[in-house]
């Protein structure tokens, strides 16, 4: 009986790569898996040739054999290499699934590829509100993070002081049980170790046998000068202690800007909004406004200034992080309109609202000659 091209049963390519073969199974696998089609032979069937195909093209050397001679590289074995099904086929086959679909099992199951007995700790996450003076100038910070610690009783290993641990009994020390289902073999978590593969002879009775314990830690974080709002500082090794003595997560730190009183930060620059008198921005002046460094800078208000009107003060905005350069200061005048005037000073706007010209008043007097200009030609 003729036999499927491997190359069309997965329907790839003669020069597919490693990856492309093994996304081309994964998807057939699935298609054809028997828990997706109970009861099918065919697909059953199915099922089996392409795990034989991937099997035979997923190794270099197998894949050479089979370019070179095709399915006669195989025929020699009496059955036992990928064109058949004899005793192997089922590890074979666990043993790609686990390849292929071992992401699946989450990060217990890739702790378990390490050591049996300790896992990792999570990493933490620790919101940090500095104000702009700080993000500015750069600080130590001391911050209390709530975490799980290292029992100091068992010194991390869960096991009550004087104690041992055992081989697990169950899966002898794998922290895996395989199961057989026909021709497919799945393996899972075993129950009694949870998958650290030892068990103890008796639990630390401070940490309940975790090796773990929670506790508040009082730690330093650096603050740059410079550092941007949504930042985020890395702290190796203080997040989460591990299980039974495993590795420390990281302490990510999110560093956010409170809100100032008189500064909008952008960037590396800085952005003031101050209140001017109309008196002031026609005759000009000047006021002092507070730098972020502790300082004072002056800022001279031209004659004529219009609402809304920037000065720039150059370097006395935000260091740049990492740089020894420095953003600017923006310093915008909103012109005040005076209110509750008294009789005199209402006179003394009348008599210079009589005196005034265009050439006071120049961007109002040319827009109300173009509307002037409009309603006429309307009325035409």
């Amino acid at each position: 009986m003729s036999q499927i091209d491997y190359y069309e049963l997965l329907s790839v390519s003669r020069d597919a790569d490693g990856a492309t073969l093994k996304s081309a199974y994964r998807k057939m696998a699935m298609k054809y898996h028997p828990d997706r089609n109970p009861g099918d032979s065919d697909a059953e069937q199915k099922f089996k040739e392409v795990g034989a195909a991937y099997s035979a093209l997923k190794d270099p050397q197998k894949r050479a054999a089979y370019d070179r001679f095709g399915h006669a590289a195989f025929q020699q074995g009496g059955g036992q290499g990928p064109a058949g099904f004899g005793p192997d086929f089922s590890s074979s086959m666990s043993d790609m699934f686990e390849d292929l679909f071992g992401d699946f099992m989450g990060a217990a199951g890739g702790a378990r590829r390490g050591s049996s007995s300790q896992l990792r700790g999570a990493d933490l996450r620790y919101n940090l509100e500095i104000s702009l003076e700080d993000a500015f100038a750069g600080q130590t910070v001391e911050v209390d993070v709530p975490s799980m610690v290292q029992c100091d009783t068992c010194e991390g290993s869960g096991a009550k002081p004087g104690t041992g641990v055992s081989t697990c009994k169950m899966c002898h020390g794998h922290g895996k049980i395989r199961t057989s289902q026909g021709f497919f073999s799945i393996e899972r978590t075993c129950p009694t170790c949870q998958g650290r593969g030892e068990t103890m002879d008796q639990p630390c009775t401070t940490c309940t046998g975790q090796g773990r314990k929670q506790e508040s830690r009082n730690l330093s974080v650096d603050i740059p000068s410079g550092i941007e709002d949504g930042t985020r500082i890395r702290l190796s090794n203080e997040g989460e202690a591990g299980l039974r003595g495993g590795p420390s997560g990281d302490l990510y730190i999110f560093i956010s800007l409170a809100p100032h009183d008189l500064f909008q930060r952008d960037g590396a620059d800085i952005y003031a909004r101050v209140p001017i008198a109309m008196t002031t921005a026609a005759l000009g002046g000047d006021f002092e406004v507070p730098t972020l460094d502790g300082s004072r800078a002056r800022v001279k208000v031209p004659a004529g200034t219009q609402p809304g009107q920037r000065v720039r003060l150059k370097g006395k905005g935000m260091p740049i992080l990492r740089s020894s350069q420095v953003g600017d200061l923006y310093v915008q005048m909103d012109v005040e309109t005076p209110q509750k005037l008294n009789k005199q000073q209402r006179e003394l706007l009348e008599q210079l609202a009589s005196i005034s010209t265009n050439d006071n008043s120049p961007t109002s007097s040319g827009f109300f000659s173009k509307l002037k200009g409009l309603f006429e030609r309307m009325g035409q």
